[in-house]
């Protein structure tokens, strides 16, 4: 791991986007219904949250970090599914890595809970949106960078 016990402590935070991509028409039921396994969102919201708490476990070179806020939203977007997930701290590295899991992670469980109901299903597009503070400050996708 890259020592990180002389940087300051400051504020930080990650935004990360997971898309699910469903069949024609199955978005919309999955929404409504559910799947076979129960309600989709609920669990998968859980999941991501566990997910983004314990990626200094599951990334070897990623500092375990005390989680000051874990969110994880859905965004129905045309027939995909998105998943965005926003992890922050105070401390002496980022939470990009945590937000990243987070959103796979639900991305996964919400394709687990579904897939009896049509093995089309997709998971893409998992990306860092945004992330700010540190030493490089504030960066957003689309910015340059």
């Amino acid at each position: 791991m890259v020592d990180v016990g002389s940087k300051p402590v400051t504020s930080r935070s990650a935004l990360a986007r997971a898309r699910v991509r469903f069949p024609p028409g199955l978005l919309e039921v999955v929404l409504r219904e559910g799947g076979p396994k129960g309600p989709v969102t609920e669990v998968a919201r859980a999941a991501g949250v566990l997910a983004a708490k314990r990626t200094g476990e599951l990334i070897p070179m990623c500092h375990p970090l005390a989680l000051d806020h874990v969110e994880v939203r859905f965004e129905p977007a045309g027939g995909d599914l998105e998943i965005l997930c926003r992890a922050s701290t105070r401390g002496r590295t980022g939470v990009e890595m945590e937000a990243l899991v987070g959103a796979s992670l639900a991305a996964l469980t919400v394709y687990d809970m579904v897939k009896g109901l049509d093995h089309g299903i997709s998971i893409g597009s998992v990306e860092l949106l945004e992330k700010r503070g540190g030493r490089s400050g504030a960066w957003r996708r689309g910015d340059g960078g």
